[in-house]
């Protein structure tokens, strides 16, 4: 694989990376302004959403990333040679994190309407939907990385395990609903996520994020075994299983050790303590990718 440097630099395949995050940027600006039913610039300039530009940025990081990634994997010279296969895989990519969006926003948590919360300028619902997003572009990518070099002829099995690693998510977003109603005489975490309480949507976006961290750990830990479904179902479960027993145990811990005489839940819950809320986001950040580091192949 040929990579670009100073030494053999490449305009063709610079030009083509950068047309081709042009052109998906303008069609995330107009996707954008269709939603808010406005000129994105009225909406972030005049109106001062706080909560649109974090999503909006966020939106357009992630595309940029993706790119990137894409860019790095396949190289110079297969940019070059097989630019129409290069570009189809970047599609099938933001296809699947925007799926998982959709997932997220109309399934598993159904109960809240992170669109219309964004426009009303809700910075929690803001940063919950881009923990979100940011965690779907690490699982897409870890699943990309752990079936490549297989070539499309294993799409099925890439559908598969991508639902099967957003039911762990799902799972885990409902045993967090049920330990915050468990803790707080039963209030409903997604209605929580309405009174604009920023600790809860920092915390949930960390813990999030965290997740899909440690599945792409699983993920470079796991065997990929062909075109063989349930072989590769199972070893997902197994490994990702493990990733995210360990997330779960190891970041307590060291919460524990951080700060072993503050009740979190209460600081974070009930006093919006965004400084307490940032050291869980970081503390299940970094175990994640502390993970990754342990257990790449």
């Amino acid at each position: 694989m040929s990579y670009l440097s100073l030494a053999n630099i490449n305009f063709f395949a610079i030009l083509v990376s950068f047309i081709v995050i042009c052109l998906f940027t303008i069609a995330l600006r107009l996707y954008v302004q269709f939603s808010a039913r406005q000129m994105l610039e009225d909406e972030l300039a005049k109106r001062d959403n706080f909560a649109l530009g974090i999503s909006y940025a966020t939106h357009l990081a992630v595309l940029v990333f993706c790119c990137a990634y894409v860019f790095n994997d396949t190289g110079m010279m297969v940019l070059q040679a097989e630019s129409l296969r290069s570009g189809i895989i970047l599609l099938l990519i933001l296809v699947f994190i925007y799926f998982g969006q959709h997932i997220h926003r109309k399934w598993i948590l159904h109960r809240f309407n992170e669109e219309q919360a964004i426009l009303k300028q809700n910075v929690c619902a803001a940063v919950v939907d881009s923990g979100m997003l940011v965690g779907n572009t690490i699982l897409v990518l870890g699943l990309y990385h752990w079936i490549h070099p297989q070539g499309f002829g294993n799409l099925l099995v890439v559908t598969l395990s991508f639902l099967v690693v957003q039911l762990m998510c799902a799972l885990d977003s409902k045993i967090r609903e049920w330990r915050f109603a468990r803790y707080n005489q039963g209030a409903s975490l997604q209605q929580n996520f309405n009174l604009a309480n920023t600790s809860i949507g920092i915390r949930y976006a960390g813990k999030s994020i965290g997740l899909a961290l440690a599945i792409y750990a699983g993920l470079h830990s796991a065997p990929y075994h062909g075109a063989k479904v349930v072989e590769n179902l199972f070893v997902i479960v197994m490994h990702c299983g493990v990733m995210w027993l360990l997330l779960y145990g190891i970041s307590h811990l060291l919460l524990q050790l951080a700060l072993p005489r503050v009740d979190i839940g209460l600081e974070v819950d009930h006093q919006d303590n965004i400084g307490i809320a940032c050291l869980e986001f970081a503390v299940f950040c970094a175990i994640g990718y502390l993970l990754i580091n342990m257990f790449s192949m």
